[in-house]
């Protein structure tokens, strides 16, 4: 086990805040928005930063200086649907994308995308190959074999699953499973690491019903930590000069697929060995940020900045990506 601890000297400061729309008008037909809604995690594809949405069954390429965005689009849902909340009473056929991250590959980057596994719906790996091109291959895996894996190992999974976060380290795949919810059928909720061989993986989504199914390895627990009573769960990570940032909020929420109030969000460090550090993310003025920080991705050329998304939980407003200053020892 693992325990995060609130360290006073550093500090995370929201600095800039951009509301994020397609370049393009509305699409009816496909059933997109004018903005891009529900952001849950972020990735570097080229100079842009790749995005995905739990809720809608688009991608964006943001541009970060704009908050400008151009979709991707993935297969349509049920109904021909590609977003899914209460309003429209069809959220529990979302495919929950919760995490991304991009692998270099013999065709170019390719973004990967894992569902939160929280439900069986969930269990789903989008491949978004030559992705820089006018025409990415857009691929829609059902991982059922690899989620049903996952889940048996109790010390990952804990009572109910929920992958939040995906970082590609070397030749492996390091998951992040957020410890919210409840104690049910002999578990606890926990907040966990755990690591599959990529090549593996990439063998598995290639032939989902035949291939051998990646070994989940180095499986780590955490305590993060408290906010206003409620237990911090890991929301996403990313490398920063060789070190691992994650980003965590407290939400008082029943389960891995019910939305509850936020009291705040931070901004951590898993160093190689030891205790991990986190600073409550505020704004400008020292004011505690309540927002719910979905995704978190290095700004590049800089150590002391990264990019953060924030989901308003609400299909009717924009994700907004926000500029962090980090100060400190990170």
């Amino acid at each position: 086990m693992r325990r995060a601890y609130h360290d006073t000297s550093l500090t995370a400061t929201i600095v800039s805040r951009r509301a994020l729309r397609y370049r393009t008008i509305a699409h009816p037909a496909l059933d997109r928005p004018l903005h891009v809604r529900s952001g849950s995690s972020l990735t570097w594809v080229g100079a842009r930063l790749g995005l995905v949405q739990d809720d809608a069954n688009f991608i964006a390429l943001v541009d970060p200086r704009t908050g400008l965005a151009r979709s991707i689009t993935l297969p349509a849902g049920e109904e021909g649907r590609r977003h899914f909340d209460d309003i429209r009473g069809n959220k529990k056929y979302k495919l929950d994308l919760e995490s991304c991250c991009t692998i270099e590959g013999s065709s170019g980057t390719m973004l990967l995308a894992l569902g939160s596994g929280s439900k069986k719906r969930r269990r789903r790996v989008v491949t978004v190959e030559s992705i820089s091109a006018r025409a990415p291959r857009v691929s829609l895996i059902d991982a059922e074999r690899l989620y049903v894996a996952l889940e048996d190992v109790k010390d990952f999974a804990g009572s109910d699953m929920n992958i939040e976060g995906a970082l590609a380290v070397g030749d492996t795949l390091r998951l992040f499973s957020r410890g919210n919810g409840e104690a049910k059928k002999g578990r606890v909720p926990l907040n966990a690491t755990c690591e599959l061989s990529l090549p593996d993986l990439l063998a598995f989504l290639a032939s989902p019903a035949d291939a051998p199914i990646p070994e989940p390895m180095a499986v780590t627990r955490y305590e993060l930590g408290v906010l206003d009573g409620l237990l911090l769960g890991f929301t996403d990570a990313t490398l920063v000069g060789g070190t691992t940032l994650y980003t965590a909020a407290a939400e008082a929420s029943q389960d891995a697929s019910v939305d509850g109030e936020v009291s705040g969000s931070v901004i951590g460090v898993i160093p190689a060995h030891g205790d991990l550090r986190y600073a409550l993310l505020t704004g400008m003025h020292g004011e505690r940020c309540t927002d719910k920080v979905e995704g978190i991705v290095g700004v590049t050329g800089a150590k002391d900045r990264v990019y953060i998304v924030i989901d308003a939980d609400d299909p009717a407003r924009p994700s907004v990506l926000c500029e962090v200053l980090l100060g400190g020892e990170w």
